[in-house]
C-alpha cells in the first residue's frame, strides 16, 4: 500500500525540463531510495513532494487523498543545504520550527531534550548554530525533521557533512525509526546506503524514471546467472568436468583454496553446476553473485545516456 503517491509530474525552468512525466509510489513502511546522477531531476522533484515548488502537471495523494496543507504537517523535511538561522540560537529555533508543526511548546520542549541527549547536543542548546560544525548542524536539522513524528519521514542527501561514525548513527536511527513504522524517502549519492538502508528505488535520469521497484526485485532483473565456488582438489579436472554449458569467468588460488566465478549457459541451473563438479571437487563454499546496486545505477545510467 503506497503512502505517497506522485503521478505524471513535469516541472520545466525556463527552456529546462526538470521533470518529464515522472510516476512514483512510495509504500508505507518502507525505506525509499531516490537515486539518480547530478541534475537528474530528483531535488526538484523532492521539493515538489514537500510543496515548496509547484508542478507543471500531474498529481500529488498522501494517506489517499491530495496531499494539501494539512496533510501536509505529517511530512517532515530535511533538505541538502541547511536552512536553519545561523545567528539564532539552537534551542529557541528547535521549539520554534517544532511549534509551526503543531506542536504544543511543553511537547516541544519534552522531545526535544529525548533527541537533544540521544545525539548528546545538551551542550550546545544556547549556542548559535553558527558555533556548530557542518555535522553538527545536520544533526540539528535531523530532529527538527523528526520531532513532529511524521508519518514520512523526506532527507534529500541527508549524509552530507557527517564523519563515518555519525553517519552509522543516522543509518541506525532511520532503521529503528522504520521498524516503529514510518515512512522514509531519502536521495542519496551513497550506493552502500542504499545496500545497508532501501527497502525501495527509483533511478531518475535526465528528467524520467528510469526503474522503480523493491531493491530485492531489482537485483532480481539484473542477475547474471553468475555463481562462485570454492574448493580444493584437481582444478583440471574441475575444468574438464564443466566443458559444456558454463564459461569460467575468473579463478585464483589462496592458501591451497581455488575459487572460481562461473556464468552457467544454456539454461544450465545451479543443481547441474553442482552435479557436475562434485565428484571431482571439495567444495569449501558456493554462492550466486548478486548484483550490487551500484553496479546496477551505472548500468542503467550508461544505457540512458
Amino acid at each position: 500500500m503506497s503512502l505517497l503517491s506522485a503521478s505524471h509530474i513535469k516541472k520545466a525552468y525556463h527552456n529546462h525540463l526538470a521533470l518529464d512525466d515522472v510516476s512514483i509510489q512510495i509504500p508505507e513502511n518502507s525505506i525509499y531510495g531516490l537515486l539518480g546522477p547530478n541534475g537528474a531531476g530528483k531535488t526538484s522533484l523532492i521539493r515538489i513532494l514537500t510543496r515548496i515548488i509547484r508542478e507543471d502537471s500531474g498529481e500529488i495523494s498522501f494517506d489517499g487523498k491530495k496531499l494539501n496543507h494539512e496533510l501536509l504537517q505529517s511530512i517532515g523535511y530535511m533538505p541538502e543545504e541547511r536552512g536553519l538561522y545561523k545567528k539564532m540560537e539552537v534551542g529557541e529555533q528547535v521549539l520554534y520550527l517544532a511549534q509551526l508543526k503543531g506542536l504544543s511548546k511543553a511537547e516541544a520542549i519534552k522531545r526535544s531534550k529525548y533527541w537533544f541527549e540521544k545525539f548528546e547536543l545538551q551542550a550546545w542548546w544556547k549556542k548559535k548554530l553558527e558555533d556548530l560544525s557542518k555535522g553538527m548542524q545536520q544533526k540539528v536539522q535531523f530532529i527538527v525533521a523528526v520531532m513532529s513524528e511524521p508519518k514520512l519521514l523526506i532527507l534529500d542527501e541527508p549524509f552530507t557533512g557527517f564523519d563515518p561514525i555519525n553517519a552509522n548513527l543516522i543509518k541506525n536511527e532511520l532503521l529503528e525509526l522504520r521498524k516503529k513504522g514510518l515512512t522514509i524517502m531519502l536521495s542519496t549519492h551513497r550506493m552502500e546506503s542504499v545496500e545497508e538502508l532501501c527497502s525501495h528505488i527509483a533511478l531518475i535520469n535526465h528528467s524520467k524514471k528510469v526503474i522503480e521497484g523493491s531493491v530485492k526485485d531489482i537485483k532480481k532483473q539484473f542477475k547474471t546467472n553468475l555463481y562462485e565456488v570454492s574448493f580444493t582438489g584437481n582444478k583440471i579436472a574441475f575444468s574438464n568436468a564443466l566443458w559444456t554449458g558454463y564459461e569460467i569467468i575468473d579463478t585464483h588460488t589462496d592458501d591451497e583454496i581455488i575459487t572460481c566465478r562461473i556464468k552457467m549457459l544454456n539454461n544450465n541451473t545451479p543443481k547441474n553446476l553442482l552435479e557436475s563438479i562434485i565428484p571431482h571437487i571439495n567444495i569449501h563454499s558456493f554462492k550466486e553473485i548478486i548484483p550490487e546496486m551500484n553496479d546496477i545505477f551505472i548500468s542503467l545510467v550508461n544505457q540512458n545516456v
